[in-house]
Order: C-alpha cells, then structure tokens, then sequence
C-alpha cells in the first residue's frame, strides 16, 4: 500500500474566523447568483406560459403576481440578475485585459460591480412600486 504521510498542517474547522478578501465574496455571489437565476427563469417560463393560455390563467397569473411576498421574490430575481451582469461584465473586462489582475483592482472592481447593483436594486424596487401603482390607477377607471 502507499505510505501515510503525517503533516502538520493547520485545521481550522470554524469557518467563521476565515476572513474572505472582498473579490472570493464577489467570486462566490456571482455564482450564487446564476443559480438564482437559472432557477427563476424556469418558474417565470410558468407564468408566462400560465398568463398567456387564456383569459382566466392571465387573470390568475395576475393573482399571484398581486401578493407582497412574491413582488419581493421578483424584486430579489431582478437584483440577482442585476447583480450576475454586472459581475459577468466585470469578468469580461478583466478577461479582455482591461481590467489587471491584482488584488486592488479586483477588490476596486468588486467595489464599483456591487455599487452598480445596489442601484439597480433600488431602481427595480421603485420601478415596481411605481408600476403597481399606475396599475391600480388604470384599474380604478375601468
């Protein structure tokens, strides 16, 4: 059989007191954040597939997109998203060389990507309460 080595390596079983540098988080929620997305376009495929069957299953996709907790699923989509272009078109950058590769111009970018999408959480979250608001103001003079 193969030899056993011993080495003194250490262990470190609290993943708590491991301090991440900014561009692993970023690395991390961008994966994170496709996943989110891969799983939202399947359930958005299913509204969409549900409003434009007929009349009674718009009206029931409308229902269920009427709910606070699921406008907040939706908001939590569109920013994952958001979150996921940005952080892609950061990648490309650096890909394409316009971006260095160190660790000060990634935490920077890591920096301006999550500047970036925090607003477009804002202008997504203020776009969708103003459009429901239109909303209810079109339906009220029906």
């Amino acid at each position: 059989m193969g030899k056993t080595l011993k080495k003194q390596r250490p262990v470190n079983l609290d993943l708590s007191t491991i301090k991440l540098p900014l561009t692993a988080i970023a690395s991390i929620l961008h994966r994170v954040s496709g996943v989110i997305t891969f799983v939202a376009v399947g359930i958005l495929l299913w509204l969409l597939g549900l409003s434009l069957s007929s009349p009674e299953g718009f009206q029931q996709a409308a229902a269920i997109m009427s709910g606070f907790v699921v406008r907040f699923i939706v908001w939590g989509i569109l920013t994952a998203l958001a979150y996921h272009i940005a952080g892609g078109i950061r990648h490309l950058l650096m890909d394409f060389g316009f971006l260095e590769e160190t660790l000060a111009a990634g935490t920077r970018s890591a920096q301006v990507t999550f500047g970036i999408t925090v607003v477009l959480s804002v202008l997504a979250g203020v776009l969708r309460s103003e459009e429901r608001r239109v909303g209810k103001e079109c339906r009220s003079r029906w």
